[in-house]
């Protein structure tokens, strides 16, 4: 490639081998010293190309792991508590895993700096979970264990985006197709196509329906798996991710972009989806080796990094305020002559989990926005009374005895629910009750303690003061059918278990349980798809057919039926109209999906009269022309 070639002659046969890892490119050198000394260097033609490089010491030149190891213990304070040191030998990389990893980087990186000088190894820094996590040390030792693979993986994407390519035509044209999630709330998938660029924003699963409405249309002309050459994912929610896995499981070979947490949750939610699947005795529609597949293809981005996707698209993630990793999409196409924000799902509005959603880009002409809650009576309650109202039914079903459940999206919402009552019994608010943890929220959790530099500013410093709310002795953990049995027999509680819409896990299960008794209540925090069980319960389903012991039998729905809707995690109507009012620069177009039709047409509505732009509710199978 003539791009390494003009690298390599600048730095006169001081480099042995040059490659690619995604969009950045690196070096390896055998000299010793230039490694040591050659930043200054590499500086020069980093601002002179304007792309992002890195040296690294050759293999040939790199000491033992074992002798490595022992030198890092030597440099990195004890109180860094370092639980686990990993090499990544095809790389040059050494991963440090520590428990306060602020204490292994050093002031200024000065510790970095000293091991990478000693050792001649790349060091890495990431943080341990403060609750174990099973799912995200598999990852690692999956990107990380001879890994010869995934070294020439990123070499490739790096060609395809550094190939020479002459346009056929001046006019670089832009278009979107809807592939699912257009006047719906779920199954989100749009193909954006370029003369260059054939890239998935999310590709998700309709968890509320059944049949060919579960998934977005891939069976049309636009759409090409073997002419792919991005999915990029907003956040880990199963309507925007739930189907990736199947399009490596379908030959697809090529990269996934997100956040480091979105990419841990989605494999767990991944695997979660399988169980289900072998629960219901349906076929699974991919296996774990798929989902493995699609953490070997992942490249990971934090918020506001740039990077290069295609040699006409350049991608960056900033901060949704949704979940933990939760991204909105910024796409550069062909060197500035488009900009698009896909906003995937936003809060704007601050959360106790997460910061609001940024309003503030380089450029944008097109903006895709969600409308979960768009119509006129989307009016949010603000977030105080909605937590006191919230905190007051579960005070009344204690008093009279009775058991809570709370269905909950075991991403973001389970959380934020956590929080609520872990201040609210910390401050006396509410007496100490049992709070129960189902499901896949533990893992969750877990995850949310690997990764505390996405959480909001308040419960980031909580976590580096070691006053980690979700460690908290509060909450009790249900993890066996057992353990279940317990719950269920024993006195009043409040049980947090997923699926968030009652189709399928754990919340079904003490559904079933908990309706039939009149001191009971169910608490609906999160949205409710149309035909799902949740939905039907929340407008007034009075018996339902369920499975008992294999057995199909009648259950009663007498508990006390509630929904508290400021506590969402979407952005009301006014959170989005203030969303757009705030947001620089204004855009040209807006383009709204992800909602119920009456509330998106609602929004494009008052968004138009507002704003003054040119609004769209695309249907699905619709392609829209940006440029």
């Amino acid at each position: 490639m003539q791009i390494l070639k003009t690298i390599t002659e600048k730095l006169q046969g001081k480099i042995t081998d040059a490659g690619f890892e995604g969009a950045n490119i690196v070096l390896y050198t055998d000299n010793a010293n230039f490694f040591r000394e050659g930043e200054g260097k590499i500086k020069e033609i980093v601002n002179e190309l304007k792309k992002r490089i890195e040296l690294r010491a050759d293999t040939k030149i790199l000491p033992d792991p074992e002798e490595t190891e022992k030198e890092i213990r030597k440099l990195v304070p004890e109180e860094a508590e370092i639980t686990n040191i990993i090499f990544d030998v095809q790389r040059s990389i050494v991963i440090i895993e520590a428990k306060k990893p602020g204490l292994v980087i050093g002031k200024g990186g000065s510790i970095l700096d000293e091991i990478r000088k000693k050792t001649l190894w790349t060091p890495q820094v990431q943080r341990s979970p403060a609750i174990r996590s099973q799912i995200t040390e598999n990852i690692r030792s999956v990107l990380y264990a001879n890994n010869t693979y995934r070294r020439r993986f990123l070499n490739s994407i790096g060609k395809k985006i550094y190939k020479e390519w002459t346009p056929e035509k001046v006019d670089e044209w832009v278009r979107l197709t809807f592939l699912g999630g257009a006047r719906q709330v779920g199954r989100s998938c749009i193909l954006l196509q370029t003369p260059n660029s054939r890239i998935l924003l999310d590709c998700g699963i309709d968890p509320a329906s059944q049949g060919q409405n579960r998934f977005p249309f891939f069976d049309v002309p636009e759409f090409d798996i073997s002419q792919l050459d991005a999915i990029i994912i907003s956040h880990a929610h199963l309507d925007h991710v739930g189907l990736v896995p199947y399009l490596y499981k379908m030959g697809y070979k090529g990269p996934v972009y997100m956040t480091p947490p979105t990419r841990d949750i989605a494999a767990l939610l991944s695997l979660d989806f399988i169980g289900v699947a072998y629960k219901q005795a349906a076929t699974p529609l991919f296996s774990s080796s798929d989902i493995k597949e699609m953490v070997k293809h992942s490249i990971c981005l934090n918020y506001n990094e740039v990077t290069d996707l295609t040699s006409d698209v350049r991608l960056t993630f900033y901060n949704s305020g949704h979940v933990l990793g939760g991204a909105m999409v910024h796409l550069n196409i062909g060197n500035g002559a488009h900009n698009l924000l896909y906003t995937g799902d936003y809060k704007y509005g601050k959360s106790r989990l997460l910061d609001p959603a940024v309003t503030s880009f380089p450029r944008v002409e097109t903006v895709i926005t969600e409308s979960t809650y768009g119509s006129k009576s989307d009016i949010l309650p603000s977030r105080a009374k909605a937590e006191e109202d919230f905190l007051e039914k579960v005070r009344k079903t204690i008093d009279r005895g009775g058991k809570i459940l709370i269905p909950e999206l075991g991403l973001g919402r389970a959380q934020e629910t956590m929080l609520i009552l872990e201040d609210a019994i910390k401050s006396g608010k509410m007496k100490r009750v049992p709070v129960y943890i189902d499901g896949m929220i533990w893992d969750i959790n877990a995850i949310h303690t690997a990764y505390p530099d996405f959480l909001g500013a308040r419960l980031r410093t909580q976590i580096f003061q070691d006053k980690n709310p979700f460690t908290s002795d509060i909450f009790s953990r249900v993890g066996s059918a057992q353990e279940r049995k317990k719950v269920i027999e024993g006195g009043p509680c409040i049980v947090l278990a997923t699926s968030g819409m009652l189709v399928g896990g754990a919340s079904v299960e003490y559904f079933r349980e908990f309706a039939p008794n009149e001191r009971n209540s169910i608490i609906f925090v999160c949205y409710q798809g149309v035909g799902s069980l949740g939905r039907q319960v929340q407008e007034g389903l009075k018996e339902t057919k369920m499975l008992v012991d294999g057995r199909e039998e009648i259950v009663k729905i007498k508990m006390e039926v509630h929904t508290v809707t400021g506590l969402t995690a979407h952005a009301g109507r006014n959170e989005i109209l203030s969303f757009f009012n705030r947001m620089k620069p204004k855009p040209k177009r807006i383009i709204i999906d992800h909602g119920e039709l009456s509330k998106s047409l609602e929004l494009a509505s008052a968004l138009y009269k507002l704003q003054r732009v040119e609004t769209n509710v695309p249907r699905t199978l619709e392609t829209l022309r940006l440029r």
